[in-house]
């Protein structure tokens, strides 16, 4: 979760290209799940999701040994977007359909699966690695530095004096896996109507302040020169800024694409072409920086 020190320039091409790239893996994500379900039985899905969690688990041990920032950051995000996805909601969604859980149904439509609704029973072991994260390191990330200013005040660097062995492939994969169980955490309780509901103006406001947050942290992310450590922001920055699209598409505010792919193949699909386009890109830069920097 750590960042290179800001300057005053600000990295416009670089930084909307971290953004897009790290945007571009919502929906690929969400329509990768559905299309999964809908072309493969139901056995299949899951000792393919096993497979899935445990490569992307091998990706990210392979990238503690790769060189380069960048090179190492892109290992821990696709290594941990497979990760995600195969061991975590494949696997909620396999001991949901096994103990029978029903999906939460309005007006004969689900808004909610049932690997969804389950989630929220992590809550204590989300607060637990977060005691870990918040007594036991020094780190980059701004939320954890605020939480750590806040409960600690001057005795912050005696607390947290020191950070853990810095891999960036396990930061990366950590990071991104902390920040989409903390908003998956999130929206669920603001859709659940025991605590405060989807119409409840407090999750329009959740909504509303996580949009103007990501645009501050974009701001930030605007003076990250490195590209592995922009890429690391990004993560951040798209998994913000994408709870209001959650929140929008669950109140029908517009058609969200990627829970029907199949009807909208085309878009998917050129999503698809531009996030593989954009890793390329960043992928070939990296390996050019590095040959200039051997050849001096």
């Amino acid at each position: 979760m750590q960042t290179n020190r800001l300057n005053r320039k600000k990295y416009w091409g670089r930084t909307l290209v971290s953004f897009f790239l790290v945007l571009f893996t919502m929906p690929l994500g969400h329509a990768l799940m559905l299309i999964m379900d809908k072309k493969m039985e139901p056995e299949a899905v899951h000792y393919a999701a096993f497979l899935m969690g445990f490569i992307g688990l091998l990706i990210v041990i392979c990238g503690v040994f790769a060189r380069g920032d960048t090179r190492q950051t892109l290992f821990g995000l696709i290594g941990g977007l497979f990760f995600w996805t195969g061991w975590v909601e494949f696997l909620f969604q396999y001991y949901a359909l096994r103990h029978g859980t029903q999906p939460e149904i309005v007006n004969g439509e689900v808004v909610t699966r049932p690997e969804y609704l389950i989630l929220p029973a992590t809550f204590g072991l989300w607060a637990m690695v977060m005691t870990l994260y918040l007594f036991s390191t020094k780190n980059g990330c701004n939320f954890i530095n605020w939480c750590q200013r806040l409960f600690f005040g001057k005795r912050k660097n005696e607390i947290a004096a020191r950070p853990m062995t810095r891999h960036t492939s396990i930061v990366t994969f950590m990071e991104l896996n902390m920040i989409l169980w903390t908003s998956y955490l999130l929206l669920m309780f603001c859709y659940d109507s025991r605590f405060i509901g989807s119409e409840s103006p407090i999750t329009a406001l959740v909504g509303f302040g996580c949009l103007v947050g990501s645009f501050f942290m974009f701001r930030r992310q605007l003076h990250i020169a490195s590209r592995g450590a922009n890429i690391r922001m990004s993560i951040a920055t798209v998994i913000v800024f994408w709870t209001p699209i959650e929140i929008l598409g669950r109140l029908n505010f517009f058609n969200e694409i990627w829970t029907k792919p199949d009807k909208y193949a085309t878009q998917m699909i050129t999503i698809l072409i531009a996030f593989v386009a954009l890793l390329v890109y960043v992928v070939w830069t990296a390996w050019i920086r590095k040959r200039k920097s051997q050849s001096r």
